[in-house]
């Protein structure tokens, strides 16, 4: 318990309110959900027989399915209609790859949110310290995006082959007594894939999630810090420009052309012709 203490004291657990840890621990929340729902399912469907003749009957053929859903390894028996004699089928496809593979990048997207957290929390200077950590963590983060888009889309197209391979209208098909009109076959209880259909909601919620959080990663990398610098160096650099300009001088205020009050102010040129008008007809006075 001691050391449970000193981790905790140790740890910034303020780190979780912030977007970059808050949205890991909802990956893997997330991730946890979508392996679950997918992974430990299991259905099972119900079919029956009628044959004309009521003893080769047979109304309850129960065939039970689960996760990776190798549908064509699931054997079950049917009547015939012919005698005592029974069928041995299976169902039709393999859809295994997708799921496994859905499976697989939720698992690993639980395991790296788990350590991820724990790093925020607990060795967050260290995180912090070069920008290692973060270039990782980035990079990480958008390959499990493309890994979430890909598996989840994946595994959307395998459930829905699932529930075409598992309708009770379709396996019917496959028996050779409900190929004959005398019979009657009918389907009792459809497979119920509420779960799988939560798998695939949760994995496009991952890739928003994990999409929506590289941006938070990338803030924590050098890249962005250089990108900031270089803008703030050339808007320093812009407004430098405009205060060294003719726009912010006073070229219209009293060290200007326009404002110099020279050639129009001053009693220049033609306060001086006055005394040259004057100057006339004294001369011409003393001539006389």
């Amino acid at each position: 318990m001691e050391a449970v203490d000193q981790l905790a004291s140790a740890g910034t657990f303020r780190v979780v309110k912030e977007p970059l840890a808050f949205l890991r621990v909802l990956e893997w929340l997330f991730a946890i959900f979508a392996f679950a729902t997918c992974g430990g399912y299991s259905g099972e469907l119900h079919l029956s027989v009628d044959c004309a003749n009521k003893s080769e009957s047979d109304l309850n053929i129960d065939i039970a399915f689960a996760y990776p859903f190798r549908l064509h390894q699931v054997n079950f028996d049917a009547p015939t209609c012919e005698g005592k004699r029974r069928e041995k089928l299976s169902l039709i496809g393999d859809f295994s790859s997708s799921a496994e593979f859905f499976v697989t990048i939720a698992v690993f997207a639980f395991l790296y949110s788990l350590a991820a957290t724990v790093v925020y929390i607990f060795f967050q200077n260290k995180y912090r310290e070069n920008n290692r950590g973060p270039l990782i963590d980035f990079i990480v983060t958008v390959v499990f995006s493309f890994l979430w888009l890909v598996s989840s889309s994946a595994w959307a197209k395998g459930l829905s082959d699932v529930k075409i391979a598992t309708d009770p209208e379709e396996v019917l098909l496959l028996m050779s007594a409900c190929k004959q009109q005398s019979n009657k076959c009918l389907p009792v209880r459809s497979p119920v894939m509420s779960s799988l259909n939560t798998s695939v909601v949760f994995g496009f919620l991952n890739f928003i999630l994990w999409a929506g959080n590289i941006w938070f990663v990338f803030k924590e990398t050098g890249w962005h810090s250089s990108g900031q610098r270089h803008a703030q160096d050339t808007m320093e650099k812009q407004s430098s420009g405009y205060n060294q300009g003719g726009y912010n001088q006073d070229s219209y205020g009293p060290a200007g052309g326009y404002n110099q009050p020279g050639s129009y102010g001053q009693v220049g040129e033609y306060g001086q012709s006055q005394s040259y008008g004057q100057s006339g007809p004294t001369s011409f006075a003393n001539q006389i």
